[in-house]
């Protein structure tokens, strides 16, 4: 029996691209997002491709109930799911009190309860049957000193990365690897949503690595167990200079760079 993987946020960018690699490597599907026109191509495109059988739920993980929602439909489905890509999620721009209080707690909602509660629900089944494979797409942001704007979302990336680490040694004797994976700039639609592509244009072209490598690079990782795994060279090299470097080195750094493309 083949097994399934379930991916959030899997209409475009990273979560597209880790839904065609796990298809690419014999896995069937579960795949959501809020647009269900987008998911239908993609499931489409998967069974053509790989003869992966792909199931479609269309779900607003913003929602307080949908992650138990989710887990419901799936199991009355009969789908056992040995693999959760946690990968939706997305960034609010602009300083903390100059957006409204409901953006922020809808955005708590998707990149830190939803995660934690899908892992939460999933987990002990894949523990169970000596089986499991969590990525938690995190980011680079996760590891270093957060600059003005986009408040939450480095706040939220280090969370995931402490909580990677925790299930990793948790959870490893019992055949359950989980991952953090930390991409830097990815080609996606991430800053057209959040309307910071024009400043982003601003960035080098080697500062950038394309949404499918990620993925690829996240897959191979967790299949490793590896608990945490910074992708591409240039992305790696800026995490250990994080590490070592005093924190008040860091900080200036980051907050010049950010400068840049972030207005803050």
């Amino acid at each position: 029996m083949r097994r399934v993987a379930l991916v959030t946020g899997a209409s475009a960018g990273i979560g597209e691209a880790f839904a065609r690699v796990f298809a690419a490597h014999g896995f069937d599907l579960a795949i959501t997002a809020r647009r269900e026109d987008r998911l239908r191509a993609l499931a489409a495109s998967l069974e053509r491709e790989h003869g992966t059988r792909v199931r479609v739920f269309p779900v607003d993980l913003a929602d307080p109930g949908a992650p138990a929602r989710l887990c419901e439909r799936v199991a009355a489905d009969g789908i056992t799911i040995d693999a959760l890509v946690n990968n939706a999620g997305y960034g609010v721009p602009g300083t903390f009190t100059s957006v409204e209080w409901q953006r922020h707690a809808d955005f708590l909602q998707v990149l830190l309860v939803a995660v934690t509660e899908l892992t939460y629900r999933l987990l002990p089944g894949m523990a169970e049957r000596g089986y499991g494979r969590i990525v938690n797409v995190a980011s680079l942001a996760g590891l270093l000193p957060a600059p003005a704007g986009h408040t939450l979302y480095a706040a939220t990336k280090s969370f995931l990365v402490r909580f990677s680490e925790a299930l990793s040694c948790e959870y490893r004797d019992r055949g359950v690897h989980v991952t953090a994976v930390c991409p830097g700039f990815t080609l996606s639609e991430f800053h057209d949503v959040t309307g910071t592509r024009a400043m982003m244009r601003g960035l080098p072209s080697w500062m950038w690595m394309d949404a499918r490598t990620v993925a690829e690079q996240g897959y191979e990782a967790v299949m490793a167990g590896r608990p945490l795994y910074v992708t591409g060279r240039v992305n790696t090299a800026i995490s250990l200079l994080a590490r070592y470097l005093p924190h008040r080195v860091v900080y200036a750094l980051n907050r010049r760079v950010a400068r840049s493309y972030r207005k803050a």
